[in-house]
């Protein structure tokens, strides 16, 4: 089992359409994080930043931006990409460099200014590029996918129209309580029913936003945490960056073909459960030792389906376990007490890191009316366009 590292600061800067650069929501978040970690910016010695390709040139080095807007103060720089998993990565190379013993303190940051609208690959004309050819081949946006996933599940498991909703009216009323959420309304059942089909069975409700966000943590060596008086921090268990494995028998965002270049027998669990699996091996523990979970809900459909890959339930009973109040506030194992991306929207490098903020603010007991009582150990989890796995296990 690999050493924990400590969870020394967290901040977020409020999500929303600001008209501003990335550049000032991440700063604004590393301040935070930095002073909740009582540390000074000229205490890191390592910053990994999370790439945002809305940016410019300065979103594809986001490390060394962010170094810069905080003032140049000669730290180590890392700069990672990896789509919507690119904060679980910058979390890991952190990590990776703590416990190498290159860096005792390390600052991670992510932030995006995303575009109005649906996400769509950058221009020019790419035919080896799968993100590419969905759009210019099957005009598929990402909420079609999230329309087919939603169908699949209706067809397999009997979800309904009606069951998608809930998650939503659930998230919604965590996001009320949430000062960083974008969305501050609790939503009804209704309203969801009454919002415009975006992709059948979706409905706009149902679909989360795109959103301008930012994001940081301080992490540090377990021993820099009792020299800096902290005796029981939040740690950071395990990180699971993994790929999927062919063959791939279900079609995933935003893959078109599913046929493997050499013969290979079908893997045991599909890829996001593989991404969760990973995760509990490392950190040694099960899904049956969760508090809560954070998921990526890029719709309300996909919030049911982590519940089945991450283990809460077995597959296909995912609305069951939500019909039952298990991952509402009060209920087994809370999922998006954050109020997730249905309240957030997708800052898409700030969010992975945005999830594990949520976690510790729950683990320290400081998440306010949204806290979930005795939270002892949560996962965060979502995955990145082309095969990036991301999920972190923090524990108190």
């Amino acid at each position: 089992m690999t050493e924990d590292v400590a969870v020394l600061g967290v901040g977020l800067h409020p999500w929303g359409k600001r008209g501003r650069s990335f550049v000032e929501y991440g700063a604004a978040a590393a301040r935070a994080a930095l002073a909740d970690a009582e540390l000074d910016w000229r205490d890191i010695r390592s910053i990994v930043g999370a790439d945002t390709v809305r940016g410019g040139y300065p979103g594809y080095v986001a490390g060394a931006t962010f170094a810069k807007a905080l003032g140049w103060q000669g730290a180590r720089v890392t700069s990672v990409y990896a789509a919507c998993a690119s904060g679980a990565q910058a979390i890991g190379a952190a990590r990776a460099q703590i416990l190498a013993g290159l860096a005792e303190t390390v600052l991670v940051v992510g932030a995006d200014a995303a575009p109005k609208g649906f996400f769509r690959p950058a221009g020019g004309d790419r035919p080896d590029d799968p993100d590419w050819l969905r759009f210019r081949v099957l005009g598929a946006t990402n909420p079609t996918y999230f329309g087919l996933y939603a169908r699949r599940r209706m067809a397999l498991h009997g979800d309904t129209p009606e069951d998608f909703a809930q998650v939503k009216v659930k998230n919604s009323a965590m996001g009320a309580l949430n000062p960083h959420a974008r969305y501050r309304k609790r939503v009804t059942a209704q309203e969801v029913a009454a919002s415009a089909v975006v992709a059948d069975p979706l409905r706009l409700l149902d679909i989360c936003a795109t959103s301008d966000g930012g994001a940081a943590l301080v992490l540090s060596s377990m021993e820099f945490a009792r020299r800096h008086c902290v005796a029981e921090p939040v740690r950071i268990r395990a990180v699971s960056t993994v790929t999927p494995r062919y063959p791939n028998t279900v079609l995933d965002l935003p893959d078109i073909a599913t046929d493997s270049a050499v013969a290979a027998e079908p893997a045991a669990e599909p890829f996001r459960a593989s991404i969760a699996t990973a995760a509990y091996e490392e950190a040694g523990i099960g899904p049956e030792d969760l508090s809560l979970a954070e998921v990526y809900d890029l719709s309300t459909a996909l919030e049911l389906q982590w519940y089945e890959d991450l283990g809460l339930c077995a597959e296909g009973e995912g609305a069951k376990l939500l019909r039952e109040g298990a991952t509402s506030p009060g209920g087994r194992i809370p999922v998006n007490a954050s109020g997730g991306l249905a309240s957030f929207g997708e800052a898409v490098p700030a969010q992975a890191i945005a999830q594990v903020c949520e976690l510790t603010w729950q683990l320290r007991g400081f998440a306010g009316e949204r806290q979930i009582a005795d939270a002892r150990v949560g996962v965060s989890a979502n995955q990145g366009l082309f095969g990036h796995g991301s999920a972190v296990i923090a524990v108190r």
